[in-house]
């Protein structure tokens, strides 16, 4: 299975940028999105359709804000929106789908860059996720939860960490929170596989950050413990600019 997840900073926006022509060419098996900033009615997802997949959304209430979904070739058995959390999951943060034995989730977690208080909402964020994927993880073990989680996990993650050290997203209390969750029995798929490879997969729109390689690695492809020995590979796609994210790939062995 060939799992794509791409935080396209607006739908509509990346669909301008030949956001379709790109995903024809790539094929995945599925598609987690993140960031539609915009609600099911307001995007022709015919021709998605027409390619095959089958669409599964969480947009947020607040129009133009957030939003989650999952494109899939195979039709979902089940598909659950949100945590059951109401203030979390009015801003459309996840979305899980179930194909059999495995499980899916797409997320987008808060990046709480605009002040103290939306940091907060991080943090609250954090223990919740913490909560419901360990009860998800003991239900589904098999379980892929992909999406921008807005940390940089390591000095590595990030072009400048010196610079950086009290910056939201670079913060001891997030990195901590991504050590405890991977403790809990959570595999960073690409930094598993990629111990020493120092690669972005987001980059500001100022001062030609994306040219210059000044970037952070913010999107991950998480698998739990008993599902990684059926990791094939995982890659960030550099080639795709739709957005000021890059995709992730994961791929899993039958």
């Amino acid at each position: 299975m060939k799992i794509i997840s791409y935080n396209v900073n607006g739908i509509r926006s990346a669909l301008n940028k030949g956001l379709l022509d790109w995903l024809a060419a790539e094929s995945p098996d599925v598609l987690c999105l993140q960031e539609l900033k915009a609600m099911e009615d307001q995007v022709d997802w015919a021709p998605f359709q027409r390619m095959g997949y089958h669409i599964y959304l969480n947009p947020a209430q607040k129009k133009g804000y957030s939003g989650v979904g999952i494109l899939s070739k195979q039709p979902a058995d089940r598909v659950v929106c949100g945590m059951g959390i109401a203030h979390h999951d009015a801003e459309g943060r996840v979305i899980r789908a179930d194909f059999g034995a495995l499980t899916l989730v797409s997320a987008y977690f808060p990046s709480g860059t605009s002040g103290e208080e939306r940091q907060d909402v991080k943090y609250q964020f954090l223990s919740d996720m913490s909560d419901w994927s360990d009860r998800l993880k003991s239900e589904r073990p098999h379980t892929v939860l992909v999406g921008d989680v807005n940390i940089c996990h390591r000095e590595m993650d990030i072009h400048n960490p010196i610079s950086n050290k009290n910056s939201t997203g670079f913060l001891p209390e997030e990195r901590a929170w991504v050590d405890s969750f991977l403790r809990g029995g959570w595999v960073d798929s690409f930094r598993a596989l990629n111990p020493e490879l120092q690669q972005y997969s987001w980059w500001s729109f100022r001062a030609n950050a994306r040219a210059n390689n000044k970037g952070w690695r913010i999107d991950y492809q998480f698998v739990t413990e008993a599902l990684w020995p059926q990791v094939k590979s995982a890659a960030l796609l550099h080639g795709a600019q739709h957005s000021d994210h890059c995709p992730t790939l994961l791929e899993l062995s039958a």
